[in-house]
């Protein structure tokens, strides 16, 4: 046998000598030990394992968006590794639960052992915002300092170089890339425009016309409602949209979100499945990192109330802020603003529909 396939026990394989040896409480050992620390220290241990396998799945995906033309063979395996990281971080908010059991009088046997540690220093997350794209003018900054100098040199060079080849560049690149938003005979935007003006004008007709409403309540409806200048007006206008991304309120370029938007809306063609289920895992995978921090937050105003965190941050309130402000596709919950009934999405071209569908549907010899 070979050396590749010798026999080995699962204690060694796993390096549990390592791991179940890894724990050393700072408030000290037997009688005289903080009993909750174990469980502190557990959890982090834990959460770091975890970030460690999300890096490594982001990683897989972010090498295989990285050439001028995705394999779409693989869109499949992107989607099931995005899948996994969506079921890690469900995992990861539950674990809250599990470090809720120690009450906030049992983490003071022991927080005074822990200055100046704190959350903020975790490599592998700071490490895996940067792989997913979250910009520094974005962050929340720690103490007023950018959020790298709380790391070694070498550190520092792999973060900044991670945020210059992040998922979010590789998405706006891959959605810029989609084929179907202009042909002879079939102009999306043109076509989307026109659908939304007649969704609007049927809306505005239907409020005007009922008979349940005030005339008060009509003209809120109706202002509610807006038009084709309101909700709409960014991605019916190119040079609206690019003053807002200047300005910073959108991130992803025009072509990109056209192309977002086009594939939510026609979700159900074959062909534009897969790309449908990614963009949404995308959309999954940021609300649960809001999520998570959330919880974190509060778990935190549980703990500790207003007190000061550990390094010195302002404990909850740094944290909640992170929580809204460090989203990343933020350009992709937002389409949700743009989608129009499935009753008014404009008919795709013969030709079009053919290109998006399976060869096999197309037939009509019966065979």
């Amino acid at each position: 046998m070979s050396d590749k396939y010798t026999t080995i026990h699962y204690h060694d394989y796993l390096e549990l000598d390592k791991i179940l040896n890894a724990q050393h409480p700072r408030s000290g050992e037997g009688g005289d030990a903080a009993h909750e620390e174990t469980l502190f220290i557990i959890i982090h241990q834990v959460y770091e394992l975890w970030f460690k396998q999300i890096l490594h799945e982001v990683e897989s995906v972010n090498e295989m968006f990285d050439n001028d033309r995705i394999d779409e063979r693989n869109l499949g395996i992107v989607v099931q590794r995005l899948d996994r990281v969506r079921e890690i971080m469900k995992l990861i908010i539950q674990q809250i639960v599990v470090l809720e059991t120690m009450t906030p009088l049992d983490f003071l046997d022991f927080r005074g052992y822990l200055f100046p540690a704190s959350g903020f220093q975790s490599y592998q997350f700071r490490m895996l915002e940067a792989m997913l794209g979250l910009p520094d003018e974005q962050r929340i900054t720690y103490h007023g300092q950018h959020y790298t100098s709380v790391f070694p040199d070498d550190i520092k060079k792999k973060l900044l170089e991670a945020e210059k080849n992040s998922l979010f560049d590789a998405v706006e690149a891959w959605l810029e890339r989609t084929p179907f938003l202009q042909f002879e005979g079939f102009r999306f935007i043109e076509q989307y425009k026109s659908a939304v003006e007649r969704m609007i004008e049927k809306e505005q007709a239907a409020i005007k016309e009922s008979e349940f409403l005030s005339e008060k309540m009509k003209s809120q409806r109706l202002e509610m409602l807006g038009s084709t200048e309101t909700y709409f007006n960014a991605i019916l206008d190119k040079e609206v949209y690019d003053e807002k991304r200047e300005k910073g309120e959108l991130k992803l370029s025009y072509k990109a979100c056209v192309a977002a938007l086009l594939i939510n809306l026609y979700r159900d063609e074959p062909l534009l499945h897969l790309p449908f289920k990614f963009l949404n895992a995308l959309v999954d995978i940021d609300e649960l990192f809001t999520t998570w921090r959330y919880r974190h937050a509060q778990m935190v105003l549980r703990m500790l109330g207003k007190k000061i965190g550990t390094g010195g941050s302002s404990g909850h309130e740094y944290l909640l802020k992170t929580a809204f402000r460090h989203q990343i596709f933020t350009d992709l919950h937002n389409i949700s603003t743009l989608l129009i009934p499935r009753s008014e999405l404009p008919d795709l071209p013969d030709f079009l529909v053919k290109e998006l569908g399976f060869a096999f549907t197309q037939r009509n010899d019966g065979k």
